[in-house]
């Protein structure tokens, strides 16, 4: 009888765990932090050879996840190619880039904050800006 409670508790509290990890929440402070780099051609060139040498192995040439060294993880790299990026602000994907997320490194160290602000800046070239969007947040280097 107590095998057949606590079974299911058991269960839902491994789904729960689960769920929790994959949720990657960002401080409100970086969040709002604004994009010092503007999202010029040249800016999103050297976004897109920073992307090159240190993401492109994992989320792939065009962002979708798909990189060659994406299938020795057990949680998929994010899909930058979809327009729900767009959701986040510049200062979300800089603090994901800086910060890191296991199996993500952390590139605080690996990469100045200009680089890093510029690789912001090359993966919004990669998802389409939605066409309708309820929120204003269109990212910051526009």
């Amino acid at each position: 009888m107590c095998c057949r409670i606590l079974a299911p508790l058991i269960a839902a509290l491994v789904v729960c765990c689960c769920l929790a990890e994959e949720e990657w929440r960002v401080p409100k402070r970086a969040a709002s932090l604004k994009n010092p780099t503007a999202s010029d051609q040249q800016s999103i060139e050297a976004g897109k050879t920073v992307y090159q040498k240190q993401c492109q192995t994992c989320h792939g040439r065009q962002g979708k996840g798909d990189g060659p060294r994406a299938r020795d993880f057990n949680v998929r790299p994010s899909d930058l190619s979809d327009s729900a990026l767009w959701n986040e602000t510049d200062g979300e994907l800089f603090w994901k880039i800086t910060e890191g997320k296991k199996p993500m490194p952390a590139f605080s160290k690996l990469l100045s904050d200009e680089q890093r602000w510029q690789v912001v800046n090359y993966i919004r070239t990669l998802a389409p800006k939605p066409t309708t969007q309820a929120s204003s947040n269109d990212g910051d280097s526009q």
